[in-house]
């Protein structure tokens, strides 16, 4: 059933034609090495006060010379929220909200569950810490916690640290699914009004009195641009707003950026800006290149288990290095994590993320078909005339 709207609806599937992203494997694979040193860089660096030949290397290159923040933060996580812009902005807007919902959440949740559960049994059993301030996880935690509610508490508690940035992600889901008439006849809209939000949200934190702030909030409203910077992105390439509502939409999320610089919402550094430009750069020239790199198996191996490997790596780094750096050295240990990290991440990939996507492919089938058999008889859809805002596409070589 359509969403009701006084918009004009645009027709989904003239609305949204595919771009195809052939190099969204090569920019995974990037991503998953830019978080996985970024927390190699921080452990050995802030937490144990050592070093390793290969951060010197990384620090002289691409932080002194290239001007990224201290440790590469940030920088992988930008690009697979960049990603997660551009791929999800038309699923949202050629799927009903029912389906596009299962699609994404239930292709996220069964690996992050099992993810959180390990994460807690390895506190309790006194192998893993906290990545918070507690020493341990109350049962109301844990439970908290498999809702992502535990980032939201004050003071923070987070069992698997990394998983803050599928807040990010799941809000945008449901931010998709609000604004999905927008979305279908106006949908530069949306990272507009985005912006908009994540500014209010960001002062809203900086000026009320500390009791009544919510800092997980502006994390979300900080990270939100990389989101919004990938939907952009996909508005423009499926010539779906008109060239000067981009730019518009470009410089709203610069100025929400800025602000989360200025008041240093951002926790490492204050090149926030710089990274988000080296990856938008990236992005838009890796996004769409289709040369060998893009098919070699190391790279659709590490893009297909990005989701895997990005929820289990902090929970093997920091034993695995501690157990193995006293007989190997640095960078053998890193070597033995890096190895674990890949046999977890393939066990994670292979019975819990397959089975589970499956399962909800089946599932998307079945309401699908009962959407399909539901609309029969029902009048076609309106199709907006020439919106100020909106110009379908025509003969694009991106349908």
């Amino acid at each position: 059933m359509a969403v009701p709207s006084l918009l004009p609806v645009v027709d989904s599937h003239a609305a949204a034609p595919r771009v195809h992203l052939t190099g969204a494997n090569l920019l995974r694979f990037l991503a998953v090495l830019a978080v996985i040193y970024s927390h190699i860089s921080f452990y050995l660096i802030d937490d144990l006060g050592t070093g390793w030949w290969a951060i010197d290397v990384v620090h002289r290159s691409l932080i002194e010379v290239g001007g990224l923040n201290q440790h590469l933060s940030f920088l992988g996580v930008a690009i697979f929220m960049m990603l997660t812009g551009m791929l999800i902005t038309r699923s949202a807007i050629r799927h009903e909200p029912g389906h596009f919902l299962l699609n994404r959440l239930g292709r996220i949740l069964p690996a992050f569950w099992v993810a959180i559960f390990a994460a807690i049994v390895l506190v309790r059993l006194g192998i893993n810490g906290m990545f918070s301030g507690q020493e341990g996880v109350s049962n109301v935690e844990a439970a908290l916690s498999f809702v992502l509610g535990g980032f939201f508490l004050k003071p923070e508690v987070a069992v698997l640290g990394v998983t803050w940035t599928l807040a990010v992600q799941v809000l945008f889901y449901f931010s998709c699914v609000a604004a999905r008439p927008v979305l279908r006849s106006v949908p530069i809209a949306m990272p507009m009004a985005g912006a908009a939000i994540c500014s209010l949200i960001l002062l809203y934190n900086i000026y009320v009195p500390q009791p009544y702030a919510v800092p997980m909030l502006s994390k979300i409203a900080a990270t939100l641009p990389a989101v919004f910077l990938g939907q952009i992105l996909y508005l423009a390439w499926a010539r779906l707003a008109d060239n000067r509502w981009i730019v518009v939409a470009l410089i709203a999320q610069v100025e929400v950026i800025r602000l989360a610089t200025d008041f240093r919402v951002y926790w490492a550094g204050n090149h926030y800006l710089w990274t988000f430009f080296v990856v938008t750069l990236s992005v838009v020239l890796i996004g769409r290149y289709n040369g060998p790199a893009a098919h070699w198996a190391v790279i659709r191996w590490t893009a297909t288990r990005s989701y895997a490997i990005y929820l289990v790596h902090t929970l093997v780094l920091y034993r695995v290095y501690e157990t193995a750096v006293g007989p190997f050295g640095a960078t053998g240990a890193v070597v033995a994590f890096l190895v674990v990290t890949a046999l977890v991440s393939e066990a994670l990939y292979r019975w819990v993320e397959i089975p589970s996507t499956r399962w909800v492919a089946a599932l998307a089938e079945r309401m699908r078909r009962r959407s399909a058999l539901a609309k029969e008889g029902s009048p076609p859809p309106r199709v907006a005339s020439n919106h100020v805002l909106v110009r379908r596409p025509s003969g694009s070589s991106l349908r």
